[in-house]
């Protein structure tokens, strides 16, 4: 599943491409990843023009002018691919509907444009899914109000951030880190990264920490994820940048992860795989002491 630094980054190239676009037609395969009546597509998504692009958490929110939004999330091996005569743009899972005529047999939705450009939708194992609601309305469905704060912006403190944790004392903290619920958007990769960050191993408990322990983390989380969307995103071998080129994150500054057997850059000792919250995760046994 992408990470919010994958998202974002599908986000930002979806915004320079579609935003001000009108919407022509709306053609889709089954209910299950387009769940919307075709009253509603036709009264607040047709002819109605593309004012922004958002995300929250790991989905994304296309605004339109009718005060209705497309709410969308990728899953495992959903794809977002813009076609036009002079740009192709994809961003997603990376298989050859990347690159390859539209639309395939992995198409769930095709959305044409006024000016015959069209955005595809495309997931393989048909888990994501693309639903219109009001907009006013999104932060206060189920999915939304489950969601954690975001990491990155300026008003998220050290101290919101330890706060999030406080029902999770009996927790390890790598399971409360992938947990949706306390904050948004810190996948496998980036829990591993941040923890490495702070030095904390990833079994401990988060009774255990310390404020100062905390802090570090925090500082961790949010200079991980932002060294990854300036690098658009890690990849992890399921997604690609924006323009359709792979993320290059854990080319240029993973510190552990996917790294076992390599020296740790720290300390230089061996960094190993061990299994934590039902997870691959990465440490160096030496740094991370589960103490």
């Amino acid at each position: 599943m992408p990470e919010l630094p994958e998202v974002e980054t599908i986000r930002s190239g979806l915004a320079s491409l579609i935003v001000g676009k009108t919407i022509k037609k709306i053609s889709h395969d089954t209910q299950k990843g387009f769940p919307n009546s075709e009253a509603d597509v036709k009264q607040f998504a047709l002819n109605n023009q593309i004012k922004a692009v958002r995300r929250r958490a790991k989905v994304l929110l296309i605004d339109l002018g009718s005060g209705y939004s497309f709410m969308i999330h990728l899953k495992m091996t959903g794809q977002i691919v813009v076609r036009s005569s002079s740009k192709t743009f994809g961003g997603g899972h990376p298989t050859d509907s990347l690159i390859g005529d539209l639309p395939d047999k992995s198409t769930r939705v095709t959305i044409e444009f006024t000016d015959s450009s069209k955005l595809f939708f495309n997931d393989q194992r048909k888990f994501g899914w693309m639903k219109l609601l009001p907009t006013a309305e999104i932060m206060n469905t189920k999915f939304m109000q489950r969601v954690g704060p975001e990491p990155l912006p300026d008003d998220f403190t050290p101290a919101q951030f330890k706060a999030r944790f406080t029902n999770k004392q009996r927790s390890k903290i790598k399971a409360a880190l992938l947990d949706q619920s306390v904050v948004a958007g810190i996948g496998n990769i980036y829990a591993d990264e941040s923890l490495f960050y702070a030095k904390i191993h990833p079994e401990r408990l988060v009774g255990s920490l310390s404020s100062a322990e905390f802090k570090k983390l925090y500082t961790g989380v949010r200079a991980t994820m932002n060294r990854a969307i300036a690098s658009g995103g890690s990849t992890d071998r399921n997604y690609v940048q924006a323009d359709g080129s792979r993320g290059n994150y854990l080319d240029k500054f993973a510190q552990v992860f996917r790294r076992e057997g390599l020296p740790c850059p720290r300390c230089g000792h061996e960094i190993i795989k061990i299994r934590v919250a039902g997870r691959g995760t990465h440490i160096c046994p030496n740094c991370q002491k589960n103490a």
